[in-house]
């Protein structure tokens, strides 16, 4: 009985609008973070624009929980809904971690690896960003977005090889011992963006998996 009441409900589907809202704030912090990292633009400007994107992450993800304590019906599950927005804004967390460990000890020493984890982290917000809006219709799309989060996985991957290459050149190369200790701590950091983003992608596996 109950079961065909909830059915015959309208669902809250405003989740779908705002997971994408806040994929599209997460590129845009992606892309400051890989511009900062290239070392040819404003450090400050560059640094200011993750913090205000992730400031913008943060807002998105309260509303998604606010709407989750006031919607009767839900179109997933509460609980997926709750880990995957939080998985999410994990990503755009990290990268402003990063930003603040460069702008605190004034980091300028941005390595070619660096620079490539950069651009994976912009590759794994934009296919984070062509995942989530199929969840609205995760039947019909369960095929691609299967797709999407194994890329996500595979560039995850990528990421582990540049931390563990990089550190290893940054220890041949940087004979000032405070200087390793930073530029390690940026990869470390760097590698975190991609796992949050890993995270994302199991999110969206496990909801597939439970809805199709």
């Amino acid at each position: 009985m109950l079961g065909w009441f909830r059915a015959l409900m309208p669902r809250e589907e405003r989740f779908f609008e705002l997971f994408t809202r806040h994929a599209q704030v997460t590129l845009a912090g992606a892309e400051a973070l890989k511009a900062l990292l290239s070392g040819g633009g404003d450090v400050l400007r560059c640094c200011n624009e993750v913090i205000s994107r992730e400031n913008e992450a943060d807002e998105i993800t309260r509303e998604v929980l606010t709407a989750l304590r006031r919607s009767f019906i839900t179109p997933l599950d509460r609980g997926d809904i709750k880990d995957l927005i939080t998985s999410m804004d994990d990503a755009i967390d990290q990268m402003n971690k990063t930003v603040k460990v460069i702008r605190l000890f004034e980091f300028r020493g941005f390595q070619p690896a660096m620079q490539e984890m950069g651009e994976l982290v912009v590759r794994a917000a934009k296919v984070t960003l062509e995942a989530v809006p199929l969840l609205r219709s995760i039947g019909k799309e369960a095929g691609r977005l299967n797709a999407l989060t194994e890329e996500i996985i595979r560039i995850e991957g990528q990421s582990d090889e540049l931390h563990d290459t990089g550190r290893r050149d940054l220890f041949l190369s940087e004979t000032n011992a405070i200087a390793f200790m930073i530029g390690t701590e940026v990869y470390d950091h760097l590698e975190e963006v991609v796992d949050r983003f890993e995270d994302v992608a199991n999110e969206i596996s496990a909801i597939v998996i439970e809805n199709v």
